[in-house]
């Protein structure tokens, strides 16, 4: 009895080594990486840290907020690559780009919420000296966080685009048979790494490190999910840094983790619940769509824009899930953002 008893510890200990994260190497502790971008101080007493575009804010007629996706950070090539100098100067156009909590150099926030990273890109905002008003652009998970800046801080806008953006299944609003469709349509890997972290999410970490079974393909980057525009975008940009190192360098689990359970999560709202940010078209939303994204399902993307006709929806035929990140299309994004077309 006593034997089966310390095995029966033994065993506990061991999977609750297994599937518990390492502590994040948080950046500017002895041991953690070094701090080399301007950071803020948030009221928490978190650090952000952030890179600036463009021409200088105290010149600028258009002020953007963008946030990154998944596997990138405040270098994400929408913003950092695509964009010329010559067009920033041609619009008066300055963009932060930020590394959100737990990625890059920013501190990691274990209990962060759609509300908070909201109110997170307010402060940076605030403290940056951006004005009474801003837009805001994400792209893929980045892209689903302006859902919540447009739920929580929808004063403080003056435009939104959404590249891409993160479904999540578990929001109301869909009808039962497309919702099924467009989620069996999922990799397997992928349906359960996203159930994983919906239902139990203190086994996101291991679900996605263990080797018994495929992890979820947007953590571990497996290609099979990209289109065919998708691997020609690659090809043209071969050399450009496009690796996760300095995203993850604090650790997978407080930067993409986290940043999946937020994704799939249990929100407090859905897309269709929310109101028109901009009833006197004093700004506008833009959602951006691949009609060939293996990632994010065109379907629910037209279902969303047509329960919310204040939406300008932009659909780009023959393009997956990277097409921001295609030559020219960052301008073009961030043209019919500041200006409200069509």
């Amino acid at each position: 009895m006593f034997i089966v008893l310390v095995l029966l510890v033994v065993l506990l200990a061991w999977a609750w080594q297994a599937i518990r994260p390492p502590p994040p190497k948080i950046c500017g502790s002895p041991g953690g990486p070094p701090v080399t971008a301007p950071r803020i101080k948030l009221r928490d007493g978190r650090h952000m840290a952030y890179r600036e575009h463009g021409v200088s804010k105290e010149v600028a007629r258009y002020k953007v907020i963008y946030i990154h996706g998944l596997r990138t950070c405040r270098h994400d090539l929408v913003v950092s690559v695509n964009i010329s100098q010559g067009f920033f100067e041609e619009l008066g156009l300055y963009v932060v780009s930020y590394d959100r909590p737990g990625y890059g150099e920013s501190d990691p926030h274990p209990k962060q919420t759609v509300k908070s990273l909201a109110l997170d890109i307010e402060e940076l905002a605030d403290q940056l000296d951006s004005g009474s008003k801003f837009y805001v652009m994400g792209n893929s998970i980045g892209g689903q966080l302006v859902w919540g800046c447009l739920k929580y801080i929808p004063h403080r806008l003056a435009g939104a685009a959404l590249l891409a953006p993160v479904v999540n299944y578990w929001w109301g609003g869909f009808p039962a048979n497309m919702l099924r469709e467009a989620y069996y349509r999922e990799l397997p890997q992928d349906l359960w790494a996203n159930r994983v972290a919906h239902y139990i999410p203190w086994l996101t970490y291991w679900w996605n490190t263990q080797k018994w079974f495929p992890a979820s393909t947007a953590v571990v980057g497996n290609i099979n999910t990209l289109s065919p525009q998708d691997f020609q975008i690659i090809s043209k940009i071969v050399g450009t840094n496009m690796s996760k190192t300095q995203a993850t360098q604090q650790g997978v689990f407080e930067s993409m983790h986290r940043a999946l359970m937020i994704g799939v999560g249990k929100w407090e709202f859905g897309p269709m619940d929310i109101e028109n940010p901009f009833p006197n078209n004093e700004g506008s939303v833009h959602v951006w769509q691949g009609d060939e994204d293996r990632i994010m399902p065109v379907t629910l993307q037209r279902y969303i824009a047509n329960k919310l006709p204040w939406i300008k929806y932009h659909e780009v035929p023959g393009a997956g899930h990277l097409f921001p990140i295609g030559v020219g299309m960052s301008e073009v994004i961030i043209r019919a953002l500041v200006s409200g077309d069509k």
